[in-house]
């Protein structure tokens, strides 16, 4: 039973990806959108991504934060929220299934595409403070589809505009089953279930449960929650990294060397150099998810007059998922290669690999790695639960028929926790990656508008005429 639903889904997916996945000179239509909608915003905002860094971390330490501003939660709390949907399996298993498709090579192009996916985070997260919707209860709808939706009709290209909206509200959704759910599934059981022996059909229904038990609360709960979660697992994550980077510093320059120099070789090992960037940079947008806009349904509902500062926050995701905490997954995966034996095993490996590079280096860690893993995807699948219901919501206006995508979203972490890594993957990669289509085609009309918001928030900026609150 197991097998033929997983080889239905296959067929599926294989149906799906080749209409999505056309090339163009050997380079994936939606990977080449990313690449350069995500150039071109850097430079034509003059990388804020740089200049607005140090700003940044002022604002999200709550220098700005007016708790009389409108919105649901802190500038914090929505980049916890944003991060508990990138940080995680993305960073865990996404990097080892880059090094084991690619090489060292893929994650140079991972980390370079993520300081251009930073403006782009900064784009849709600014765009989405300025179409949002505030409720009469407080609540907040915001994100992509309404800011294509309403951005380009005050610029009369209404039925453009919401053609765009509609497809971005359908991809956002398989985008929560795929990536933000059924990878999750996927990757978590393939820790817990080697570590503990349980069986993938269990450990699907337990974790439907425990999915089914928060996924009630809104953005509200899902705030306090990553709001402790992503930040202890990150420092512990980030600690047992940099631990076995230290132990084996005689390694790092000959690691940073591979990942150099197999990124620019035109004969690279593994699947040629355009093979390697293109790897590179789909596990890239799939770890900080930069260009694709989930994260700004989170931003949206920031605590916030000031649009353009939000988009500052956001810009941050990127650094800290891919620039940081995916080098270190890289380098610990690089360093302990000739001590763990999956390194060169047949097949996509995820996180599989990356518990054994870390167990190759302390012996009790997968333990603890499992645990982390399983947080992070349970945190993962709560945020992209809130993005794919706000696509819902976009889409039918009835509260009747969210029941639907609430049975469906939980049915998926079922069909993950028992689908095989390669189908899952390539469904998550479709869905995920096919968002930033609409998203960057729209975003594009409305740079100038955003531009002259940005001029004049950054100029009070310069002139010190914000108010301080710590």
């Amino acid at each position: 039973m197991i097998t033929a639903i997983d080889n239905i889904f296959g067929i599926f997916v294989g149906y799906i990806a080749n209409v999505l996945f056309y090339k163009i000179f050997g380079i994936p239509f939606i990977v080449l959108v990313l690449l350069v909608g995500a150039i071109t915003f850097s430079f034509y905002f003059r990388f804020i991504n740089i200049r607005g860094f140090l700003h940044s971390i002022d604002i999200i330490k709550g220098k700005y934060d007016n708790p009389n501003d409108t919105g649901q939660i802190s500038h914090f709390q929505a980049l916890t929220s944003a991060l508990s949907a990138t940080i995680g399996l993305g960073n865990i298993a996404g990097v080892a299934v880059a090094v084991s498709l690619g090489g060292p090579g893929a994650v140079f192009w991972m980390m370079f595409i993520a300081i251009f996916s930073m403006t782009a985070k900064f784009v849709s997260a600014t765009l989405a403070q300025l179409y949002r919707t505030v409720h009469d209860d407080g609540s907040v709808s915001g994100g992509p589809m309404y800011y294509l939706d309403q951005g380009l009709k005050e610029m009369g290209l209404g039925t453009f505009g919401k053609i765009l909206g509609v497809l971005y509200a359908i991809f956002i959704i398989g985008g929560a089953f795929g990536g933000g759910n059924m990878f999750q599934a996927n990757q978590s059981y393939e820790l817990v279930g080697s570590l503990t022996g349980i069986p993938s059909w269990i450990y699907g229904i337990v974790l439907m449960g425990l999915v089914a038990a928060v996924i009630m609360g809104g953005i509200e709960r899902i705030g306090k929650t990553t709001e402790k979660i992503v930040p202890t697992m990150v420092i512990l994550y980030v600690s047992a990294s940099l631990f076995i980077i230290f132990m084996n510093l005689d390694k790092l320059p000959g690691v940073i060397n591979s990942i150099f120099s197999q990124a620019l070789n035109p004969e690279a090992t593994y699947g040629g150099f355009m093979g390697v960037i293109v790897i590179g940079i789909k596990r890239a947008v799939f770890s900080n998810e930069g260009g694709v806009g989930s994260a700004a349904i989170a931003h949206s509902a920031a605590k916030t007059d000031e649009p353009v500062r939000e988009g500052i926050v956001a810009m941050i995701g990127p650094f800290i998922d891919t620039i940081v905490i995916c080098f270190m997954t890289a380098s610990v995966i690089l360093i302990t290669a000739d001590q763990n034996p999956l390194i060169n095993a047949e097949g996509i490996k995820g996180a599989e690999l990356t518990s054994a590079a870390f167990g190759s280096a302390i012996s009790w860690f997968p333990y603890i790695l499992a645990i982390v893993v399983f947080l992070f995807s349970y945190s993962t699948m709560i945020s992209w639960y809130y993005y794919g219901e706000k696509g819902w919501k976009y889409l039918s206006s009835a509260d009747s028929s969210l029941i639907i995508y609430k049975a469906i979203f939980l049915c998926c972490v079922f069909i993950g926790s028992i689908s095989s890594l390669s189908n899952v993957i390539d469904f998550s990669d479709m869905m995920i990656l096919s968002c930033a289509v609409p998203n960057i085609i729209g975003a594009f009309f409305l740079l100038p508008k955003l531009k002259t918001h940005l001029d004049d928030y950054w100029s009070r900026y310069q002139e010190g005429k914000f108010q301080t609150f710590k």
